[in-house]
């Protein structure tokens, strides 16, 4: 209003004189603010576009590494599943086949005892009497007196009698020796059936292992030359995995918070009550470095068994090396629930001395009951050695969780990029949109003269006649005239 007032002329004139001039400005800067605002709003998109392909390029490597992480530690496992096939096939064979010579040997002899014994027992027939050829040749003699006859029959027959008597008597001893030998041969043929029968049970647990191992390779190959299928199958793993860790890793902050609270009160009484570490009672601090100690030798004593993974180092250490570091990481655990135990303890008898303090500033009578606190002594002191061995136990369902994680944050990660290509993406489309909108805000300004423009370019022409041509005016062929 102050620049208007200075402008000659009623100021109620100068407004709409402004507003035109400032829409025939707006006009025939027109084709330069079009041009402006389009180049503006394609930068713009394609600046968005390049970090859209960018991010997108970004997501397929991380991608593509997630994918060789998940065939690595698939075939990782794979690998270590079969190095512990053939651990235990090395074991059953050094430990049931080792003695097999000595076996074949020792049933080589019992298969030839028995061989013998068995000749041996055979059943011999009984040899034929000789009176049989004495009656033979009775029987051919020419007829004599029958006395004679009789008295010599009557001898024969004495004599048979005594024979097969005697014969008898041979056949029953040696009938008694062969089953006397057939009952020796029993025992040799019950240790012979153990020792086939355990022979059989070692090498079918050689063949189920044998088995175990073929599995095992055949899924190696089938990761190896299926990835795309062992990549999907080994996510869904992953994901399993991370769920069930995941709540064994609460279960263990549990039982790791009951352990805090009954090492917490004693400790008050090694450390001081009264002194902070920061804002923190330095009795809850010992407490939790105690725990966390306990932890970590937990962790040790895994790694040094080769049961967990997490630490290469230990891991590539010799066996004596490692076996030592097993015992000590053992024994400081062990130390260390003694300790807690003996925090246990303690915490009930200062837990009763607290109560008591409490009744006696309160102007009560003290009353003090021992043997109503002894079961929850037992069964604090009992909690307190227990629950460092239970928490060494928590490097299993950490290395799955650790592992099973960086799959699940590749993923998450993945995810996450491509949400921000296609955002990108669309702010581009977006932008060049808004360009148009800005341009078309621009002519909505100006519309009464490009109303005029539009008017005057669709206006029609009109073409004049033709004039008439006079006969003598028509110049003759060949009688050209001057250019």
């Amino acid at each position: 209003m102050n620049t208007l007032s200075l402008l000659p002329g009623p100021p109620a004139l100068m407004v709409p004189l402004l507003l035109v001039l400032l829409v025939v400005l707006l006009y025939v800067g027109r084709r330069q603010a079009h041009n402006a605002v389009r180049a503006a709003s394609r930068a713009i998109a394609d600046a968005l576009r390049l970090a859209s392909r960018s991010i997108l390029q970004a997501e397929e490597r991380v991608q593509q590494r997630n994918r060789e992480v998940l065939l690595a530690s698939g075939a990782e496992a794979a690998e270590q599943e079969l190095e512990r096939e053939f651990q235990r096939v090395e074991a059953a064979v050094q430990r049931d086949l080792q003695n097999y010579p000595a076996l074949h040997r020792n049933m080589a002899d019992m298969v030839l005892k028995l061989d013998e014994d068995y000749q041996k027992s055979a059943d011999a027939p009984p040899t034929p009497p000789e009176w049989i050829q004495a009656v033979t040749a009775i029987s051919e003699l020419p007829k004599v007196d029958d006395s004679l006859k009789a008295s010599i029959l009557q001898e024969i027959k004495r004599a048979v009698e005594t024979q097969h008597t005697q014969a008898m008597d041979e056949y029953r001893k040696q009938s008694q020796e062969r089953h006397s030998l057939l009952q020796k041969m029993m025992p040799h043929w019950r240790k012979l059936r153990r020792n086939l029968t355990s022979v059989d049970k070692q090498i079918t647990n050689l063949t189920t292992r044998a088995q175990a191992i073929d599995k095992q390779i055949t899924e190696y190959e089938a990761m190896r030359s299926a990835p795309e299928q062992a990549v999907a199958r080994l996510t869904s793993s992953s994901l399993t995995q991370f769920v069930i860790a995941g709540l064994v890793m609460v279960i263990a902050v549990g039982g790791a918070m009951i352990n805090f609270n009954l090492i917490a009160l004693p400790m008050s009484e090694m450390v001081g009550g009264g002194s902070y570490i920061g804002s923190f009672k330095t009795s809850d601090v010992a407490a939790l470095v105690i725990i966390l100690v306990e932890i970590a030798m937990g962790l040790f004593l895994m790694e040094a068994l080769r049961i967990t993974r997490l630490f290469p180092l230990i891991a590539g250490l010799d066996d004596r090396q490692r076996i030592r570091l097993a015992w000590v990481a053992f024994s400081i655990l062990f130390l260390l629930a003694g300790v807690e135990s003996a925090l246990a303890f303690m915490r009930d008898q200062i837990a009763a001395d607290l109560a008591a303090l409490r009744q006696t500033l309160a102007g009560a009578e003290a009353v003090t009951d021992g043997g109503a606190s002894l079961i929850p002594m037992v069964g604090q002191m009992v909690l307190g050695f227990i629950l460092p061995f239970a928490l060494t136990f928590i490097a299993i369902p950490l290395e799955s969780f650790v592992q099973s994680g960086r799959t699940l944050l590749g993923l998450l990660l993945t995810s996450v990029l491509r949400a921000v290509a296609v955002i990108f993406r669309i702010s581009g489309y977006v932008a060049l949109q808004l360009g148009k909108f800005i341009n078309g805000v621009y002519d909505l300004l100006i519309f009464p003269l490009l109303w005029v423009e539009e008017k005057v370019h669709n206006r029609p022409v009109t073409v004049p006649a033709a004039e008439e041509v006079k006969p003598e005016e028509v110049v003759p062929k060949g009688k050209g005239a001057k250019a």
